[in-house]
């Protein structure tokens, strides 16, 4: 550690007397201003290099929850059907709808529609609640206590007492669930991939979005 601080020591003086040699001579030349001048001339500076790159604007808040994109699907959602286009989607948070009517579960990213399928809702006595819910929390491996162990694989609750989108159903005519969102597994296990708690999930009956419609 000595010798190398005796290294730069040594350097800094060298420097040192050369800048005051250089400083006697200008002096000498009566010409201070010329010579500073020439140094910096003599050192070219790009104002991009230094400021670098523009940032990229980012998008408005309300810019993220605006329909950009509906996926092309023909025809209503069967059970057991489902679709899933992320390729150049870019970033965004994460946006749920849920039609009960239509039966149909839609993922948003950004704005941009990247999932759709068909899924298993509540009955009378056991309703899906309607309403915007925040994904609460999240769980890979659950079972339904309340209902015999059932499997509920991908869980993201939506309220206190327990109803969650999640797989583990067997998505068939002639199924529903306790007020539940339950999807085909590989559909749902893509959400729980890219869903987080705060995300939301808006349940409507009957409501339909297009291009430029806000979604929450």
């Amino acid at each position: 550690m000595n010798a190398m601080l005796k290294w730069i020591g040594g350097g800094t003086a060298a420097v040192l007397l050369g800048l005051a040699g250089a400083a006697v001579v200008t002096g000498a030349g009566g010409d201070d201003g010329r010579e500073r001048q020439a140094l910096e001339d003599a050192i070219p500076v790009d104002p991009a290099a230094v400021a670098g790159p523009a940032p990229a604007p980012k998008p408005k808040a309300d810019e993220q929850f605006t329909v950009k994109r509906i996926l092309p699907i023909d025809g209503p959602i069967k059970y057991g059907e489902w679709h899933w286009d992320d390729k150049n989607v870019p970033d965004g948070p994460i946006v749920m709808t849920v039609d009960l009517d239509a039966r149909v579960l839609s993922v948003f990213k950004g704005g941009y529609e990247i999932g759709a399928a068909a899924v298993l809702l509540g009955t009378d006595d056991y309703p899906t609640p309607l309403g915007t819910f925040p994904i609460l929390s999240k769980q890979r491996h659950n079972v339904s206590e309340k209902y015999g162990n059932a499997p509920m694989p991908w869980s993201m609750f939506l309220t206190r007492d327990g109803v969650a989108i999640h797989g583990g159903s067997q998505v068939e005519n002639g199924y529903a669930s306790h007020g539940c969102i339950a999807g085909p597994d590989d559909f749902v296990s893509k959400i729980f991939a890219i869903a987080k708690p705060g995300d939301k999930v808006v349940i409507t009956r009957g409501e339909t979005i297009g291009m430029g419609d806000k979604i929450v």
